[in-house]
């Protein structure tokens, strides 16, 4: 017999929480975010002592096989419209859970893999989000390393936010006559004065040698600008 989905009333009350499962170094470091920015967060772990170690740290976090739908179900998972696969070494378990998450209709999961054949299979779950940590760990520290970037997000389709420090020939005047864009082409997006916070650019706005700036661009293009002294 089909289980009903949760109705309207029991989605409500989950829609500002998380269910993270597998509380290993990525679900735990992402559970712990969450909690931070104030996000309800139910945690799910088969391993006592990792479970243990969480308490009072989550909003709830519970010893359960996640494999397993009627633990699942007595735990409220089928209630959550987000929920967070974070098993990786054991893709039996990875699977299992996804796909039970699906059964549910979550209406948002994401899922860790740990290899593009693992992340295939997720995806032809019907995962909606299928994350590589290491990998993409490693792009954006191999970015780190080449220049002189302070930090780097790449996004999808070759776009890349970078924060670093302005090269000379665009302080000292307001950005729009810097042809900032027309001769790097990225676009400045935010200004940090030392001591103070970000603030949005704008085209008035003068950089100085000593701020921090973030730009966008094509990836390659943030790269080559963060090089230029």
């Amino acid at each position: 017999m089909a289980r009903k989905r949760a109705s309207s009333t029991q989605r409500s009350a989950r829609e500002d929480a998380v269910v993270v499962i597998g509380m290993g170094r990525f679900g735990r470091a992402l559970a712990l975010e969450l909690v931070d920015e104030e996000t309800e967060v139910l945690g799910i772990d088969e391993d006592a002592e990792v479970v243990q170690s969480l308490s009072g740290s989550l909003t709830h976090v519970v010893r359960a096989d996640s494999t397993k739908e009627d633990a699942m179900r007595q735990l409220g998972v089928h209630e959550f419209d987000r929920a967070v696969v974070g098993i990786g070494t054991d893709l039996e378990a990875s699977i299992l859970t996804a796909s039970l998450l699906i059964s549910f209709d979550i209406p948002h999961v994401w899922a860790k893999a740990i290899s593009e054949a693992h992340g295939r299979i997720l995806e032809q779950l019907g995962v909606h989000h299928v994350v590589y940590p290491e990998h993409d760990m490693g792009q954006r520290v191999a970015h780190l390393v080449r220049g002189r970037m302070l930090d780097y997000i790449e996004f999808e389709e070759d776009f890349a936010m970078v924060k670093t420090n302005p090269p000379a020939d665009i302080t000292g005047v307001p950005l729009s006559r810097s042809s900032v864009r027309t001769r790097h082409g990225v676009t400045v997006v935010a200004i940090k004065r030392p001591g103070e916070g970000f603030t949005y650019a704008t085209a008035d706005a003068v950089v100085h040698p000593e701020d921090t700036i973030i730009v966008a661009g094509h990836t390659r293009a943030t790269e080559r600008f963060s090089e230029l002294r």
